[in-house]
């Protein structure tokens, strides 16, 4: 980092964020002032004074901390925009600081699902409590890459809005194994296991289920057109795992269907509970009937840590 730069946004007095390399507290960025900055053009050292943090649960006094200069970035510009798009990455005001997040699904004009990678919760944000993320490099405020649709288009069957139709185009090519998300009521975090038939084009594909079949033709699998939003490659075999955790996300095998819940409780002789939200249901399970749960994010998958309980202040 440039002097220039150092002097110019890192002097004493101005207004910062903070990130961390704390565990649980990786992805987020706290407001706060410099309170002394670099002694000289070598040192790395940092001492800023936070705005939401205090020394302790029951301290009145703000936390002060020496960070590494690394860790700064200017106050962010303000926010303007009033809605944000499926599968933006946004900045999400939880716990006294912004956490950086993606947008899974849309709830309303004012209402917002946020995926955060590091610690897998989903939780709801108003429009006022997000903010576009950007990243500060060299010097200079970079918005990320967005690729959408236009806003004056209908929302649709979006849990897996994330690639371009390219890469559509590319993977979902007939043959490919694939699941399936249902927008049918009843069937939130549900995955079908199916096989593409035909590329129907306009990000159409005919599909034929594995599990599921014709109601007209019981002896024939059921072959539906779906979205390809509604599409996920199958996710790759990860190996055996020897046990899960309570809070853990999974995902359990039942009716021949792939469902998307938390382990309750660890019961005796491998067996688990697990809690699915949707249903408001709570069902017991073998090991060998859940998986890792795995997010088809931007086109890549992404296993996150195990989720981490985050703590309020820093002491």
């Amino acid at each position: 980092m440039s002097s220039y730069i150092i002097s110019q946004y890192f002097k004493k007095g101005a207004e910062v964020e903070i990130s961390s390399n704390d565990l649980g507290f990786r992805g987020s960025w706290y407001a706060g002032i410099v309170v002394r900055p670099p002694q000289n053009d070598k040192s790395k050292k940092v001492l800023v004074e936070y705005k939401t943090l205090m020394k302790s649960e029951s301290s009145t006094k703000r936390l002060r901390e020496e960070v590494e200069l690394v860790q700064l970035r200017p106050a962010s510009p303000p926010e303007k925009r009033l809605k944000f798009k499926f599968s933006e990455e946004v900045d999400a005001w939880y716990s006294d600081g912004w956490w950086e997040g993606i947008v899974t699904e849309l709830l309303g004009d004012d209402k917002y699902a946020v995926f955060f990678r590091g610690t897998k919760e989903q939780l709801h944000f108003r429009a006022r409590e997000l903010r576009l993320h950007r990243e500060w490099v060299y010097g200079k405020w970079v918005p990320p890459l967005v690729q959408q649709a236009s806003d004056d288009q209908p929302p649709r069957c979006n849990q897996n809005d994330s690639l371009t139709a390219e890469k559509f185009e590319h993977i979902f090519i007939p043959g490919t194994a694939v699941e399936v998300h249902s927008c049918d009521e009843g069937f939130e975090g549900a995955w079908f296991s199916a096989t593409v038939v035909k590329d129907l084009n306009n990000e159409k594909y005919l599909i034929e289920y594995q599990t599921i079949y014709d109601d007209k033709e019981d002896t024939k699998l059921l072959r539906e057109e779906v979205d390809s939003r509604q599409l996920r490659p199958r996710p790759p075999d990860i190996g055996i795992v020897d046990r899960f955790e309570v809070h853990e996300q999974v995902e359990a095998m039942y009716d021949g269907v792939w469902w998307v819940g938390v382990i309750s409780k660890v019961r005796k002789n491998g067996k688990y509970s697990v809690f699915f939200k949707a249903a408001d249901e709570i069902l017991k399970f073998e090991l060998s009937d859940l998986r890792v749960h795995q997010e088809w994010i931007n086109g890549k998958w992404v296993i996150a840590p195990k989720e981490i309980k985050r703590k309020v202040t820093k002491i």
